[in-house]
């Protein structure tokens, strides 16, 4: 396991998130009403925590689509423990007027599901929900992520599907990345590259491929 250092770009509103993401325009119009239709449905839900929607252009958007330059090529991606819709529904609206791109939604509780809907209507997004358990859909994308969804060493029974239909893994963590990632080896064998955030110096992404069972687990 290899670690990329890199500083993280400060980004506190929608032109500083243009200038760093190379969002256009209706991108941006886009992610403001979903960061309204967030804010107002957050009052009544539990979707994000209440203190961090002030900071949505860092630590909401700019945490989402820096996954769009780390797997630039990525065309359809499956988001797992969908919940906010994030990273999935910022990727959505980045990947909207690219051919083929597609964002599977996946979340199991059913009030999120309404939610995500909701957005994915309103701004005719390329994106599909699914109400379902991650690991029970049979979906090939190219890449899987998820952030806040589970510690990575359940997480990857989840992602397990996906990446052996080879898909890349890009999970979002903290500071503490190090011992998920080795309680994880004690029953999970893989490649995996950690890559600090772009948008928070305490944030890793995981970068990871070739799952298998450890041969001891």
């Amino acid at each position: 396991m290899t670690e990329k250092l890199r500083p993280p770009i400060a980004v506190i509103d929608a032109p500083s998130f243009a200038a760093v993401s190379g969002a256009a325009p209706d991108q941006v119009a886009d992610l403001e009403r979903f960061r309204r239709m967030l804010a107002e449905r957050n009052q009544t839900m539990n979707l994000v925590g209440a203190s961090t929607l002030p900071d949505f252009w860092n630590r909401h958007a700019w945490d989402s689509a820096q996954l769009m330059k780390l797997e630039p090529e990525a065309c359809t991606w499956a988001d797992l423990g969908a919940g906010a819709g994030l990273p999935g529904v910022v990727l959505a609206i980045l990947g909207k007027e690219s051919e083929g791109f597609h964002v599977h939604l996946v979340e199991s509780v059913a009030k999120r599901c309404r939610f995500l809907a909701e957005v994915v209507a309103a701004l005719d997004l390329p994106a599909t929900v699914h109400n379902a358990r991650a690991e029970s859909l049979n979906l090939e994308v190219d890449g899987v992520t998820a952030r806040a969804c589970a510690p990575l060493s359940r997480l990857l029974g989840y992602a397990r599907p996906y990446l052996q239909r080879g898909a890349t893994g890009l999970f979002l963590k903290g500071q503490d990345v190090a011992s998920e990632l080795e309680e994880a080896t004690k029953s999970w064998e893989f490649e995996a590259e950690i890559v600090p955030s772009l948008s928070d110096e305490r944030g890793r992404i995981v970068r990871l491929r070739r799952l298998r069972r450890a041969r001891r687990a």
